[in-house]
């Protein structure tokens, strides 16, 4: 498909065309090969940088996340160094933390789309642009344009805006025009859609089930309309959609039906030829299981590329990935014309965003002076405003709150998490805020200790006894006037779907006592918490594990403000029992 520089997304003029068609030109093939890898830094050393981008030419990197003026001096690092600029990208789904440790957790996109506001989403933009600017980003991979269809998606859960295709378009638009206030690239993902099964794609490959004509009104709306509007990158997911490679490719075979990264079907035909996509098309991570299942990597690598995509996102070993790729294009597997259209986007896009001039002014990196603004109280407070708009109270049914503290004091915790990475590490550090904030309130708190915390303490094959004990029911009753349940479980790219875990067998952490003391259930992460806990009777969806949403939870609890997130019928997990 011919590239049209003057066209959306890319807007060029004829010089900055000339730059991107000289400057192709002059390449080595080595350094057009290395244009198309995305790699993922995780050396900030001065020489580990040049070495890298001296010798491989890469067209773009995403790093570890580290302290912000760590990052902004190795930012300049990668531009000084790189004879053609790179993209450096950012995964600010939920604001500037996806940029540096300092960043700001603006919200989760289920936040967002709690408050039925498209305010949030633009919030989220706006700060994650500012904070990504400052330290010398120009791209983010975001927004998140999956489409939570199926309740049992935890991979997706609470980041998409949620299952109403119009919301999750007007959010998305809001929050790329809130990033390119910055001058940043935004990044919708991941095509051709997640939130249609439960399985999570960096695990095994992704199957999108939607008949054509489904698809067309849900995930096909989305794309089409921002693609419209200008959308300049997408990222292509380890996902199939059957009813489309099949559509386009009749004589298709199912053991030939590929991810959509593997797909000319999907790439060139449904997104390039029929949605009319111009911009930069990026492959997700390389290292996922959805990709790494489907071919052996050497048929990977440059398969991607031949299937349509411009740019491979991180390497398995960078020699190897590159000769790969090498390998690809001497072997025709990736045509002349089809890596020239790839380097046309490629420098197109950093054209777009003036990246050819600022490096020959030697400007390198994003604005030091704005490095103060990451983590700013503006930029807090705001997060606090979304926080309010967005907790919601999906039932009492036991019509407890809000409660007098005064009344009910005395307070009983269990926190249910997931098991620790690291037992070195420690538990989850977000359990003593969720105390602190319990006992600002006014509670009078006793807090059950899990089995993981014991372990980290004094490791003991007699812990997982301790964690079974607890007291006589009477006893109990007499002691606590109420009891907080707090949910944070979280996974990623372990298991395909997460669920309530206690922290061990028989657990005292098993709600023995929800109907002996009235109990409130606050979930700070996943929304279908229900499915496991039907039992609870007044049940919390908080969405992110942030102080902001943290203390807005437990004001509400206790009726300091009012409750206003709103929730879609995912929360009952298509269960009766989980409404009682």
């Amino acid at each position: 498909m011919a590239v049209n520089l003057k066209a959306k997304p890319f807007y060029l003029e004829e010089e900055d065309i000339k730059w991107v068609k000289d400057t192709i030109k002059a390449m080595t093939i080595e350094e057009k090969i290395g244009q198309l890898f995305i790699n993922l830094g995780k050396s900030t050393k001065e020489d580990d940088i040049r070495e890298l981008v001296e010798t491989y030419h890469i067209g773009g990197v995403r790093y570890t996340e580290t302290a912000a003026e760590k990052i902004y001096e190795q930012n300049k690092l990668y531009q000084k160094y790189s004879k053609v600029p790179v993209f450096i990208a950012a995964n600010c789904e939920a604001g500037g933390n996806g940029a540096c440790k300092e960043g700001t957790l603006v919200a989760t996109q289920a936040q967002c789309g709690a408050t039925h506001s498209n305010k949030a989403a633009y919030e989220m933009g706006r700060i994650s642009g500012i904070e990504a600017d400052a330290i010398g980003c120009n791209w983010t991979f975001g927004p998140i344009v999956d489409i939570l269809l199926n309740w049992r998606n935890t991979i997706v859960n609470t980041r998409a805006f949620g299952k109403d295709p119009e919301e999750i378009l007007d959010m998305a638009k809001a929050y790329i025009k809130g990033v390119q206030e910055s001058n940043l690239l935004a990044c919708a993902k991941h095509f051709p859609g997640d939130g249609v099964e439960e399985r999570d794609q960096h695990l095994v490959m992704g199957i999108n089930d939607l008949s054509c004509e489904e698809w067309d009104k849900t995930f096909g709306k989305v794309y089409k309309e921002l693609i419209d509007e200008g959308l300049e990158s997408i990222m292509v997911g380890h996902i199939a959609l059957p009813s489309y490679s099949q559509k386009i490719n009749p004589d298709i075979k199912l053991d030939e039906i590929m991810p959509a990264t593997l797909s000319p079907e999907l790439i060139t035909g449904l997104l390039r030829n029929q949605l009319g996509f111009n911009g930069l098309v990026l492959t997700d991570a390389t290292h996922m299981g959805g990709l790494l299942s489907a071919k052996p990597r050497s048929e990977q690598v440059p398969g991607t590329i031949a299937a349509g995509c411009d740019m491979f996102l991180f390497l398995h070993d960078i020699k190897e990935d590159m000769q790969y790729m090498m390998d690809g294009y001497k072997k025709g597997i990736i045509t002349q014309e089809r890596l020239q259209e790839a380097l046309e986007r490629i420098l197109g896009m950093k054209a777009r965003l003036n990246l050819h001039k600022k490096h020959t002014q030697k400007i390198y990196a994003g604005h030091k002076d704005n490095l103060q603004k990451i983590g700013c109280k503006e930029h807090k407070d705001i997060a606090k405003a979304i926080a309010d708009e967005s907790i919601t109270l999906v039932k009492d049914t036991q019509a407890m709150l809000p409660i007098d503290v005064n009344k009910k004091k005395r307070a009983r915790l269990y926190y249910i998490e997931s098991e620790p990475v690291c037992y070195q590490s420690g538990t989850d550090p977000v359990k003593q805020i969720v105390i602190d904030e319990l006992k600002r309130a006014g509670f009078e708190l006793d807090v059950n200790e899990s089995y993981y915390e014991m372990e980290v303490k004094n490791s003991s094959p007699f812990n997982k006894f301790k964690a079974m004990e607890m007291p006589t029911v009477e006893e109990f009753k007499e002691k606590y006037d109420v009891v907080f349940v707090f949910v944070h479980m979280k996974g990623y790219a372990q298991e395909n779907n997460v669920r309530v875990k206690y922290s061990s067998a028989h657990s005292n952490e098993l709600p023995w006592w929800v109907r002996e003391v009235e109990t409130v259930c606050v979930s700070l992460n996943y929304t279908n918490h229900l499915y496991d806990l039907p039992m609870m009777k007044t049940y919390i969806n908080a969405y992110a594990p942030t102080k902001e949403c943290i203390q807005a939870t437990i004001e509400k609890i206790v009726g300091k403000s009012e409750f206003k997130g709103k929730y879609n019928d995912n929360v009952w997990c298509e269960r009766w029992d989980t409404k009682l």
